[in-house]
Order: structure tokens, then sequence, then C-alpha cells
């Protein structure tokens, strides 16, 4: 899928359904916050980057005092999803940098300390688009910085909003990340989606060398 093809396409989906006709729908961010607690090492500030955030609750418990984070940015296809998020924060959302953009033409302006991607990578299966997402997550995390992917786990859906999927597991997750990164964590997960189906995904904290 073209990139203005997947911007048109998740535009619809954010402007045609309310949230709890979302698939993806968490009303708490785990186990990504968790994830995201076990790397937070070092700067007092860190900075971390949520691709493909979009309306997602994440933003707000980062912006909690005890996260520590005050350098966050939300990258999205569409602008409708970061509108959700915009709306839901309130004020708090001047303190958030946001990004319209396709990941996989995007240019990160610096490195992050955390990159976190919960369900966004496992919708490339062209190997074109899983290369340029590649490139940019190697630019995107610092030396000794983190990843944080999520995707359907080998016995997950085969679809996700009608688009097919590339499922992995935490090894074949690494290898397409290539050798700039090591798997340090791994974790799976029982996604209970609003209408109460069972989705499983699989969780890899990659450690940028």
């Amino acid at each position: 899928m073209q990139s203005l093809d997947r911007q048109l396409y998740w535009e619809n989906v954010y402007r045609t359904k309310g949230e709890r006709e979302w698939s993806w729908f968490q009303q708490s961010p785990q186990p990504s916050l968790g994830l995201i607690e076990k790397v937070t090492v070092g700067p007092s500030q860190p900075s971390i980057v949520d691709i493909g955030g979009g309306a997602s609750s994440l933003v707000d418990e980062l912006l909690c005092a005890r996260m520590g984070f005050r350098a966050i940015t939300v990258l999205d296809l569409s602008e409708a999803a970061l509108d959700v998020s915009k709306a839901r924060l309130g004020p708090a959302a001047v303190d958030v940098n946001w990004i319209v953009a396709d990941v996989t033409t995007w240019q990160p302006p610096q490195a992050f300390d955390i990159w976190h991607d919960r369900a966004a990578f496992h919708f490339l299966v062209d190997e074109d688009d899983r290369k340029a997402y590649i490139e940019r997550l190697a630019q995107g995390v610092t030396a000794g910085g983190h990843a944080i992917i999520a995707t359907f786990a080998p016995d997950g859906p085969e679809k996700c909003s009608s688009l097919p999927v590339q499922r992995y597991d935490a090894v074949t997750l690494s290898r397409a990340a290539g050798s700039a990164f090591e798997l340090v964590d791994q974790q799976t997960h029982r996604h209970v989606t609003p209408w109460d189906s069972v989705q499983s995904f699989q969780f890899s904290v990659l450690r940028r060398r």
C-alpha cells in the first residue's frame, strides 16, 4: 500500500468509528507502560517517540510526573487520531510534539532514548516498506537506547482492520530489526478487544548497540 493510500485509509477509520469500535483500543496501555518503565534509566528526562500512537492513552501516562518524560513525540498517519488524543489531554496537549507522517518516509529529527510501536510495524507487509522503517528505526534510537515493538504473534490474527499483517515472534522481529539491535526482553500478551475477542501479541525490547 502506498503512503498516501495508507494515510487516507486510516483517516477514514478514525473519522468514521468511535474508540469502542477499534479492535486495538485499550483502557490501560499495558504491557507497553511496564516495559517502558523497565528501560527508563539514564537521563532524568528521557525522550520517547510513540510510532502510530494516534489515539492511544499511553501519552497520558507518559505525561505523569511519576514517569519523568518531558520530551514526548507522538507520530501517526492520521491527523484525526492525533486529534482524539489532543482533545482528551486538553491543555496538557501542548507539552507533546505531535507529528502527522508515515514512518516509512519520515526523517527522525533526533535520536530518541525510547522508540515505542504497538502494532504499526506489523502492517508493513511490503519488503521495501519494512526496509524503510528499519532504516528510520536505526536513525531514531540513541546508542544504548531501546525500541519496544509489539506485533501480532504467530498465532495472532492474519488481518487487522481488514488489512493484512506480518506476524512475528521475538526471534523473527529481532532478525528484522537487524544487527544494530540486540533482543534484551520479550513478552507475550493476550489483548482483549472491546467485543471480547482475544488477539495474541508479542512485545520485543531491542537495545541499540
